[in-house]
């Protein structure tokens, strides 16, 4: 039981963190693409005082408000999920890796995830003991 309570007292705590992160990169990505927080606003479809609030990473905004804003920038989920990744494992995350090319970055990581499902089903239909490395069976 300690331990839930451990997590639940941490998620107010970092889905703070979380929204004051995207609320930082979405205000680079607005600025980057030229887009005035009027432009940003109509687009999503909110008023522009709220979308100061998310850019200020204020705690009240959604997470769906967010993603929202992110999306209508050209940008994927990752710019949540992958800070929260990094939360969950005690881990502070690199904001650059966000501004840099975060395409890349998702394709890699779903390449890695790919490959680490393939290894785990094919393991599953080799005799005990053998590696599948091609290069040790021989």
């Amino acid at each position: 039981m300690p331990l839930r309570s451990t997590t639940q007292a941490r998620e107010p705590e970092r889905l703070g963190q979380i929204k004051l992160l995207s609320g930082k990169i979405i205000e680079e990505r607005r600025k980057h693409v030229r887009m005035t927080q009027s432009q940003l606003a109509a687009k999503v479809g909110i008023g522009v005082r709220w979308l100061r609030e998310i850019e200020s990473g204020n705690p009240k905004s959604t997470i769906e408000n967010h993603f929202r804003c992110a999306f209508a920038l050209g940008m994927a989920a990752s710019h949540l999920i992958f800070p929260l990744i990094f939360m969950e494992n005690d881990m502070k995350f690199p904001l650059q890796l966000l501004l840099d090319d975060p395409d890349a970055l998702e394709k890699r990581c779903i390449q890695c995830v790919r490959d680490y499902y393939m290894e785990a089903i094919a393991r599953q239909f080799r005799p005990n003991g053998e590696s599948g490395d091609p290069l040790t069976a021989a």
